[in-house]
């Protein structure tokens, strides 16, 4: 590299430099006057180098961040001088000539702690939080992530394509982010929701393997792991069965994380888990494995039980061994949770050295009861049987779910050095949905029902299974994938189910409808959550931490001005006018 501005990056000087004359370009992290001789940490993109200079004008009026070209020599520091702390940290550029670039106003926060300032405040000066080591090397980690992934697909054989970004609404589980149409009054275009129309077409097109990067639009309220804004490693395949995604998926989230992350991953195959085994076992569809907790179903034992609160409702227990000594306060910590979480309170038994129990409870237990649950729960000495009870059974596994991840937590059960993923599948075609009073799909509209069309004429629409599956890891939903619904009588069915005529299906899905016609393969996919992955390896708890410029939870970016008022020109232009 040789130009005005640099023949070397910062990061890169050490010791094979020594006595060369180089020239640095950067941002003046810190100054430091020892007495006439001025002491300088300037950083670019590849890391930090110590400038000296002898003349203490030199950098005179100077402030943080602003931006110089330094030419100097690079020579070995004293020993004692050593920074262990950065790559180049034996050496230091004693500075002939200085230009300044840009002078830097007063910082709003410091570069170094921006992370511990207020995230409203971090993402309106973006630009500045992401100077930030440990946010910057996010963001490089993101592009090392993406490459490594193009590269993986195109290995197995897939073709990448991109997809529009202006498309037509469609009712795909979430609110669209809507377009006015300028040329065509009253008219809308939309943003996806994911490119699951246009993948699907690209399989009648004969493309066989596809994929791509796809962002993702879905006007949903934020929270730590979703955003207005996402990004899917979205791929489909032709003549395909469920099968065949699963060893897809697998292999990229197993050599993924095996890549990037030293932690231990869960061997291949992923552990597989039926849909209403996980709500009973885990109170969720995206257990967290890592924690040993198990919840069971002991309604039976309170059928007919004294305990009204109990008496034939859904009641769901979580044992756990070795923990009757507990103190009081440690328990009613418990409690306080439990009505935090909208439970009444809960209720537990502890099991005695002489296996009897003590507890609130114990005396509306018969000692056939016990006998059960000694047996059912597996409970020994030492034992506590926690108690979660609701009428409904959505609520129960819920609020049990939570319970069992608030006692992993707090019992410090969770092996934080372990990437445990699972696959969940098995998923309701169909459920209820209270408010509206009527079954919408519960999943992705366009997965083929377990038996195809026949499975529809099923008596109870609730027996009725999808080919739709989850990979999960570590308690999050880290993909969702289907085998797809190619029929179009079973999509006519399917879709008529849940309240939608055949003209609307035919003006809905006009694309879809009308190229399943043309000969159309059976096909599958999934879409693995890009942002999702990277905030798991770089130990994340927030998705905007590995994004360059998310909104704020609020859904606004104050650093763009968004959403804003746009003038009245502009509204009649698209032919809108503002309640």
């Amino acid at each position: 590299m040789n130009n005005k501005y640099r023949t070397e990056y910062c990061g890169n000087i050490n010791e094979s430099f020594i006595d060369k004359e180089i020239i640095l370009s950067g941002w003046i992290e810190n100054i430091r006057d020892h007495g006439g001789v001025i002491f300088v940490d300037l950083r670019d993109i590849k890391g930090t180098v110590q400038l000296v200079s002898n003349d203490d004008t030199m950098f005179t009026g100077l402030s943080k961040e602003s931006t110089i070209t330094v030419k100097g020599v690079v020579r070995k520091r004293s020993v004692e001088d050593y920074n262990d702390k950065i790559s180049t940290g034996k050496v230091e550029v004693l500075v002939e000539s200085l230009e300044v670039l840009s002078q830097a106003k007063t910082l709003p926060f410091e570069i170094k702690t921006s992370r511990e300032v207020n995230e409203e405040v971090r993402l309106k000066y973006r630009y500045l939080d992401l100077r930030n080591s440990k946010v910057r090397d996010n963001i490089l980690f993101r592009s090392k992530l993406l490459s490594y992934l193009r590269n993986k697909m195109t290995d197995m054989d897939f073709n990448e394509v991109q997809t529009p970004i202006i498309t037509a609404s469609s009712p795909e589980g979430a609110r669209d982010f809507l377009v006015p149409s300028r040329k065509f009054k009253g008219k809308f275009y939309a943003l996806p929701q994911a490119p699951q129309v246009f993948k699907e077409l690209l399989m009648v097109a004969g493309f066989d393997k596809y994929f791509q990067i796809a962002p993702c639009f879905r006007d949903e309220d934020c929270r730590a792991d979703r955003t207005l804004e996402f990004y899917q490693l979205d791929f489909e395949m032709s003549f395909a069965t469920e099968e065949d995604i699963y060893d897809i998926g697998e292999e990229i989230f197993y050599d993924t994380f095996t890549r990037f992350s030293n932690r231990e991953v869960s061997p291949r195959p992923f552990t597989r888990i039926d849909y209403k085994d996980a709500m009973l076992k885990y109170g969720t569809d995206k257990p967290d494995l890592r924690n040993p907790l198990e919840i069971i179903d002991i309604s039976e034992v309170f059928t007919e039980s004294l305990f009204k609160p109990f008496r034939g409702v859904i009641v769901r227990g979580i044992k756990v061994d070795d923990l009757a000594s507990k103190s009081n306060s440690w328990f009613n910590e418990v409690v306080d949770y439990a009505k935090k979480i909208g439970m009444p309170g809960i209720g537990y038994i502890t099991v005695q050295e002489d296996m009897n129990f003590k507890g609130p409870i114990d005396k509306f237990l018969t000692d056939e009861d016990k006998k059960i649950l000694i047996e059912k729960a597996n409970l020994k000495a030492g034992s506590v049987l926690f108690f979660i009870a609701d009428k409904k059974e959505t609520i129960a596994a819920k609020q049990a779910g939570q319970i069992r991840t608030y006692l992993g937590e707090k019992l410090e059960l969770i092996d934080k050095n372990k990437y445990h993923f699972c696959i969940i599948n098995n998923f309701p075609m169909f459920e209820y949905n209270e408010e509206e009073g009527k079954y919408d799909f519960g999943h992705n509209p366009f997965s083929m029902p377990q038996g195809g069309k026949e499975a529809l004429e099923k008596e109870n629409i609730d027996d009725i299974l999808a080919y739709q599956f989850d990979f999960v890891c570590n308690g999050y939903e880290m993909a969702s994938g289907a085998v797809r619904n190619h029929d179009i009588a079973c999509l006519e069915k399917a879709f008529s189910m849940v309240g939608y005529t055949e003209d609307v299906v035919r003006e809905r899905f006009k694309s879809l409808y009308n190229a399943f016609q043309y000969g159309c393969p059976p096909h599958a996919g999934m879409a693995p959550g890009i942002d999702r992955m990277i905030m798991l390896l770089r130990d994340e708890v927030n998705l905007r931490e590995v994004q360059a410029f998310p909104m704020s939870v609020s859904g606004e970016d104050k650093m763009m001005g968004c959403p804003s008022e746009v003038s009245e020109q502009q509204l009649r232009e698209v032919h809108i006018k503002v309640r």
